[in-house]
């Protein structure tokens, strides 16, 4: 607040009452002609935190509420909460209109969140509602001398889960070369490249000099393999653009494919089942007939990491709870429903007066 100017607040209408708190007051007159400057309500749980409302039924004189209700949301129990604590809200407050049967709701502009700390435990709306507004019959805030106040707090926990998703472009080391000797003399049908790490990531080579299941005796496969997958948490996943090349002893003939893969507790390895036919391999035009040592090679270009990470934002609604001054029938007011989510219906209140 600058130079004495109150925050710019919101009034919008709805016809879905609050879903949080209410509370009736019987006997508003009466009210206003007592000495009581506040009053506060009951204690009520939201989010982990207890909560009351507080009313000023002459308005806050202290904060430039003469002539108006004044009207806040009130942390309660601080003396139970952690050095240093600080909670993050975004409220509305309300009164019901009996004429037009819906809520006057009033926010600060904008959505606009507030920080409840040990310098400020209370915030709301000393300009809540004009007494000039509320107490003509012709505006229909008053019903038999009782008016109805409600509020819908939501708390921002930092209690959630996050994504962190980091990159390394030409990461260092980030070519391996696997160079099998007297190739053309083994009888393996699968193997193994030594591991090789890339960005504290270790990988190896799986090569199927026959062909893997899918392309037996037609191909040579070859795929590349994160060999640490378990370092991943079962959210996490690593992504990267890779070259896998193939050639021989004297670079008479090779050949090289560029892929790009998400890998993850799932899928740890991709590769081509067809990298190089067997029966280019065999030819002599090729280059590959004549192979004593075959090179294997992988060039790691790109690398995105995908990890999650905590805390991050939550949001939690406040229970409902009722409250009332004197007592009432209970039938006069509809019960709410306890933990309902509520889809607002607003619209611009220009339709008749406030305060």
């Amino acid at each position: 607040m600058e130079d004495g100017k109150l925050p710019a607040i919101s009034r919008t209408l709805r016809y879905i009452q609050p879903s949080d708190y209410l509370f009736r007051v019987e006997c508003v007159s009466s009210l206003m002609n007592t000495n009581i400057e506040k009053y506060e309500s009951g204690k009520f749980e939201a989010g982990g935190y207890k909560w009351r409302l507080c009313l000023y039924p002459n308005g806050n004189i202290k904060s430039n509420g003469k002539g108006y209700i004044s009207l806040y949301l009130a942390i309660a129990d601080t003396k139970m909460l952690p050095l240093g604590w600080e909670v993050n809200v975004n409220f509305k407050l309300f009164v019901f209109n009996h004429k037009h049967d819906q809520y006057l709701t009033v926010q600060d502009a904008g959505g606009k969140l507030t920080r409840f700390n040990v310098m400020k435990t209370q915030c709301g709306f000393p300009q809540f509602l004009s007494l000039d507004v509320l107490n003509d019959p012709c505006n229909g805030y008053l019903m038999e001398d009782s008016c109805i106040f409600g509020a819908e707090v939501f708390v921002i926990k930092y209690s959630g889960k996050g994504e962190c998703l980091s990159m390394i472009k030409e990461p260092v080391d980030g070519t391996f070369t696997w160079v099998i000797e007297n190739f053309s003399t083994l009888k393996e049908k699968v193997m193994y490249s030594d591991v090789f790490t890339v960005e504290d990531f270790k990988w190896h080579l799986i090569l199927y000099p026959k062909g893997s299941s899918k392309t037996k005796n037609k191909s040579l496969s070859l795929f590349l393999e994160l060999a640490d997958c378990e370092t991943l948490d079962n959210q996490s996943k690593l992504y990267a653009e890779f070259e896998l090349l193939i050639s021989d002893q004297g670079n008479l003939g090779y050949v090289k494919h560029h892929a790009k893969n998400w890998f993850c507790h799932s899928k740890k390895e991709w590769g081509l089942h067809n990298m190089l036919s067997l029966c280019d391999f065999n030819n002599k035009s090729k280059g590959f007939v004549l192979i004593y040592n075959l090179t294997v090679q992988a060039k790691i270009a790109l690398m995105m990491l995908s990890r999650r990470y905590s805390p991050a934002l939550t949001h939690d609604k406040v229970t409902v709870v009722w409250f009332k001054l004197k007592s009432y029938c209970p039938s006069t007011l509809p019960v709410p429903k306890y933990s309902v989510e509520v889809k607002h219906q607003t619209k611009n209140f220009n339709h008749f007066a406030i305060g």
